[in-house]
């Protein structure tokens, strides 16, 4: 009797959390009327004319055909809170009006030339970014893309320093290209080629979550490991910290020609796996050893930068060292094909060996894009909003996952967050797949979309534009909730099940 009684009542919390989260926060914009081919349409041209390898993300795929600031728009007029933002892409809005005419005003007068001729915008956005730079990280190449920034630095950090050799921590990303896809320590992203790794070091990942060392005050975050540690205080000096960088000591010592190495690149904080921070005082100790060893250290602030952390306009700056170079992407653009590599005069001098060239880099619409989005995180104040919202959010999370089990790890930054889904808290088994993708899946139909990253898949990255409100956070949280009731409750149900039989 008992039992059915508290059943009743879960049930009872759970239609009242659904109801809560089932209106999504008001929106002045309303959606335009879908006008192009069906569906069934675009499913088939999909499969008949486009690459394999591009997997669209829920069982029936959406297609999304307008967004606003933080609101994305399917064919059917479903509007969704993208707390994803196009893979930590779309920084100040979708079809932010500013941007938008900004475009909209250099489409009108000048497309492209490439830099064989001069055009005002370039020299007046280099001005700008360079502005936002610290030290002597004063010069500038624009690109179109992460991959084509970080396979740029590589080329500069073997042409300056003379090296061959470049480190990068298991787990990371750095992009697809086929130089930079042996930068990317993920299995899942490497394609059988020869001469990928070559010259390309994978050192153990610092991860105070997953990793061989890790504690209560290990992260520059609200929110902490539930492993215990020494550490008396954040001010106090990381063991787990200490005990990784002497993990790279060893590499040093016995797997790299001494006083040669080209490079090392770091993630301020790894995206695409599962949104990991490292331990306090870390890379600066590498940048460090790095130096001493004759090589350079390339900050990838591709997800982190421009202010999406919220303390500070790029991650690098909360690890209290300052790169040599700095590789910069998709925020850079709200969506619009941009990126950049920023050095030291002295470094980007060796691109003078031979011709460099990029054609469609730093150019018109590019630059003009560019600037208005420095623009508008000023104006608005995005980054002060990505500090106050991020932070909320985190905490909230936080609380949920003293509710659920479920949830093993909250960790992140400003509003670059990752939520890593287990199986069991204590051993941290990642949570199956199909349960994973259940959880997902019911959150997209409540209107929240939410990204995957992580090798298994199991960590939800909430990387959202940086103009959410702490009302679509709320939401999302609700949202999230209700799906994690009805996920447990049906998990106990079966486990019920399994024990009555």
């Amino acid at each position: 009797m008992m039992s059915r009684r508290l059943t009743a009542q879960a049930t009872r919390l759970l239609t009242t959390r659904t109801n809560q989260s089932s209106q999504l926060p008001e929106c002045e914009h309303q959606g335009p009327e879908y006008v192009g081919p069906s569906y069934e349409q675009i499913l088939k041209t999909r499969q008949a004319h486009l690459t394999p390898n591009l997997l669209a993300h829920f069982k029936k795929p959406l297609v999304i055909h307008a967004g606003h600031m933080q609101w994305l728009y399917d064919h059917e007029g479903r509007r969704y809170l993208d707390m994803f933002g196009g893979i930590v892409t779309v920084s100040v809005g979708h079809c932010h009006p500013k941007v938008n005419k900004a475009l909209s005003d250099q489409i009108a007068k000048l497309w492209h030339t490439t830099n064989i001729y001069m055009h005002p915008k370039i020299h007046e956005y280099a001005e700008k970014l360079v502005a936002k730079m610290p030290g002597n990280l004063k010069t500038v190449c624009f690109v179109n893309s992460g991959s084509e920034a970080n396979d740029l630095a590589m080329l500069l950090a073997r042409l300056h320093t003379g090296n061959q050799d470049i480190l990068t921590f298991r787990n990371a990303y750095h992009g697809m290209s086929p130089y930079t896809m042996g930068l990317t320590a993920h299995s899942s992203w490497r394609y059988p080629l020869p001469g990928v790794n070559s010259g390309i070091v994978h050192v153990m990942n610092p991860d105070p979550y997953r990793g061989l060392w890790g504690g209560s005050a290990c992260r520059d975050s609200p929110i902490q490991t539930h492993r215990t540690c020494n550490c008396a205080s954040p001010a106090d000096e990381c063991q787990a910290g200490l005990a990784y960088y002497k993990e790279l000591e060893e590499v040093f010592k016995y797997s790299l020609p001494r006083g040669k190495v080209a490079a090392m690149f770091a993630e301020s904080i790894q995206g695409v796996g599962g949104t990991v921070q490292y331990p306090r005082g870390y890379l600066k100790r590498a940048a460090a050893l790095v130096r001493a060893n004759g090589g350079l250290f390339v900050a990838d602030e591709v997800q982190t930068g421009f202010g999406r952390t919220g303390e500070h306009f790029w991650g690098f700056e909360a690890h209290d060292y300052q790169p040599d170079i700095v590789t910069m992407a998709k925020g850079i653009g709200n969506g619009f094909p941009l990126a950049a590599v920023v050095t030291t005069p002295e470094i980007a001098s060796c691109l003078n060996k031979a011709l460099h060239f990029n054609t469609f880099g730093g150019n018109p619409m590019a630059s003009a894009v560019g600037m208005s989005v420095l623009e508008v995180i000023e104006e608005e104040q995005l980054q002060s909003n990505c500090r106050n919202v991020g932070t909320y959010f985190l905490k909230c999370l936080n609380e949920l996952q003293q509710r659920h089990d479920v949830i093993g790890d909250v960790r992140g930054k400003g509003l670059m967050i990752g939520v890593e889904l287990v199986a069991d808290r204590e051993k941290k088994t990642p949570l199956p797949m199909p349960h994973v993708l259940e959880i997902w899946e019911k959150c997209k139909d409540l209107g929240v979309l939410f990204g995957r990253g992580g090798l298994d898949g199991n960590v939800l990255n909430i990387y959202p534009p940086l103009c959410i409100s702490l009302d679509d956070v709320k939401f999302t949280t609700n949202v999230l909730e209700s799906i994690l009731d009805r996920y447990i409750n049906k998990r106990q149900r079966s486990w019920r099940y399994i024990t009555d039989r």
